[in-house]
């Protein structure tokens, strides 16, 4: 199997999930929206984005389809089954449609934009992004103010996703230090080695 990644958030967390696993891929950093590598890359994901997993005749290339595969072929409850799954579900998709949105441009515009261009960002738009993350980081504080981890009482797939975000909180100034909870909580995926350097001894 290969695992095609870049350094943005979503390949972040595929190449966190596949080393917390011990998955069996070769990882390969990619440049998909390079012009002399668009078209080579489209047959594997015709989004030209990152990650995909390319394993055998099949390619999956959303983060959460890729965490469900690899943690099927580990036969792990990472990617929770059975009774605990909804509740999974609702985590991952929350985190997605609300946590990591609201961060993601201010994400882009403190962290990703200085990389290529000196213009600066939109103000209005930091703002609206950062006032976001406030009010749902409020909702996870409060989830984690009676448990260690989102579903079951230990460490899911839920976690990464919900986290997404939060590795980039100090480079884009997210007020993370105000919810002392998802400090608390972030700090404990902070001890595991795939979340912390996911990248490490790759490129």
């Amino acid at each position: 199997m290969k695992l095609y990644y870049t350094h943005n958030l979503n390949p972040r967390v595929a190449v966190a999930v596949a080393r917390h696993l011990g998955s069996p891929v070769e990882f390969i950093r990619a440049s998909p929206r390079d012009p002399s590598q668009e078209e080579a890359f489209r047959p594997i994901n015709p989004n030209t984005l990152c990650p995909v997993l390319v394993e055998e005749d099949r390619t999956f290339w959303e983060t959460d389809a890729i965490a469900c595969r690899l943690s099927m072929l580990a036969n792990s409850d990472f990617w929770r089954i059975g009774d605990e799954l909804p509740e999974m579900i609702m985590w991952v998709s929350w985190g997605t449609h609300h946590l990591t949105r609201a961060a993601d441009p201010v994400y882009f515009d403190r962290v990703v934009r200085p990389t290529f261009s000196d213009v600066p960002g939109d103000a209005a738009q930091i703002a609206e992004g950062l006032r976001n993350f406030e009010k749902f980081a409020a909702i996870l504080d409060e989830t984690l103010a009676d448990r260690d981890w989102l579903v079951g009482g230990r460490l899911s797939y839920a976690d990464f996703r919900v986290a997404t975000s939060l590795p980039f909180a100090g480079a884009a100034s997210l007020p993370l230090d105000d919810f002392a909870n998802v400090h608390k909580w972030h700090d404990r995926l902070l001890e595991l080695d795939a979340w912390r350097e996911p990248f490490a001894g790759l490129d």
